[in-house]
């Protein structure tokens, strides 16, 4: 497995969690927003099967306070840092003779959340990207998904409430948390499990599909 990450130590993180359960990784370093950088990554893959866009960042914001400086932050991760993996990737998928790529989306990529102008239009961005390339590579080998989730537990939870709620940071969490149908956030391993089935070849008929995973959090829409 090759991890690709703008900081290499993090990766390195995810990699020695890999080789102690007995698996082979190694970590690339680079910023998806870069093309040379992306290309020269992907030039050390010699072979490709599997491809998951991961990379994102987030923004909390309306169209009246989203700075076209955040506008074109969220772009250059989100939807070109996507676009990198896609366009770098999908060669290597062919020449391996097919392969199962997962984009990582949201559910902003399908309904409105207050708030998440900027974000919002990242992910459905990444939405559409995965109906076009799922489309485009159906009878060539390559079967291309998104998962959607809703609110996960991830340290820009954190991060947030303690920039936002200094000394209220466990309310805040708690009022989060509440407000999903299911009573409780999403964990990281949780989104990494439907991700890893859509990989497999136990999802061999799926492609072009778009996964909710939200604790429910589409039903009140």
């Amino acid at each position: 497995m090759t991890i690709l990450e703008a900081r290499a130590e993090a990766g390195e993180t995810t990699a020695t969690e890999i080789r102690n359960a007995g698996g082979v990784a190694r970590v690339i370093a680079a910023d998806v927003s870069d093309t040379d950088a992306m290309r020269a990554a992907f030039d050390q893959c010699e072979k490709l099967h599997l491809l998951v866009n991961n990379a994102g960042i987030s923004h909390v914001g309306n169209v009246l306070d989203t700075a076209a400086s955040d506008l074109d932050r969220i772009y250059a991760v989100n939807v070109k840092g996507v676009y990198h993996g896609l366009h770098f990737g999908v060669p290597r998928l062919l020449a391996s003779g097919g392969g199962a790529i997962v984009n990582l989306a949201s559910i902003v990529s399908k309904v409105g959340l207050q708030d998440r102008f900027a974000y919002g239009m990242s992910k459905g961005a990444v939405l559409t990207m995965t109906l076009s390339v799922a489309r485009d590579f159906v009878n060539r080998g390559i079967r291309c998904n998104c998962v959607c989730p809703g609110r996960v537990h991830t340290p820009f939870v954190d991060g947030y409430l303690a920039k936002n709620y200094p000394g209220k940071e466990k309310e805040m969490f708690a009022k989060l948390a509440a407000a999903q149908p299911i009573g409780r956030m999403g964990e990281p391993d949780e989104i990494a499990a439907l991700v890893a089935f859509l990989c497999s070849d136990e999802a061999a008929f799926i492609t072009g599909s778009a996964y909710d995973i939200d604790g429910g959090a589409t039903l009140l829409r």
